[in-house]
């Protein structure tokens, strides 16, 4: 297994393909929807655009056969008054390669760049009913600030509510 960052074109392409399978595995835990996703034109392009954005540290996990298995970005505020926090985004890692610790993996190597960039606090969203990644972000520090009632809505009108989490550096 490798972590690296992801810069690349073929990083995006690869990215994008992991990004359709967490929407269509886990549809709960993002806010964009699968045909979204795919309804919009040139998304590794757009991917790829986004990996070169200053702030934006996605990261990827490897297996040994070069295929993208887990996925985390760090994205920093860019304005004056926020640009002390960071927020972390997509997390997802595929069910082939759960329960092998690349979700702590992929956590751990963004808030080693956080504190890099001097981030003073990390804060993430994730839906209530998604117990494993509350207990994985828990074992790393982060602590709940509050539930958002009925935060994501799909289109057959079913809600999820998220906790708001953080962890200060």
């Amino acid at each position: 297994m490798n972590i690296k960052l992801l810069k690349t074109k073929e990083d995006a392409m690869k990215y994008e393909e992991i990004r359709k399978e967490s929407l269509q595995q886990n549809p709960e835990a993002f806010g964009a929807t699968y045909r979204e996703h795919i309804s919009r034109p040139n998304p590794a392009e757009r991917i790829y655009g986004r990996f070169q954005e200053e702030g934006n540290y996605t990261y990827g996990m490897f297996n040994e056969n070069d295929e993208l298995v887990g996925v985390c970005t760090l994205l920093r505020q860019s304005n004056i008054k926020e640009n002390h926090k960071a927020h972390i985004f997509a997390m997802y890692v595929t069910p082939s390669a759960r329960k092998a610790s690349i979700g702590k993996l992929l956590l751990q190597e963004a808030i080693a760049k956080a504190k890099e960039i001097g981030i003073v606090k990390i804060m993430l969203s994730v839906v209530t009913s998604n117990v494993p990644a509350i207990k994985l972000y828990e074992s790393l520090g982060f602590q709940s600030y509050g539930i958002e009632v009925k935060a994501l809505k799909d289109e057959n009108n079913q809600y999820w509510d998220e906790n708001h989490m953080v962890l200060f550096l």
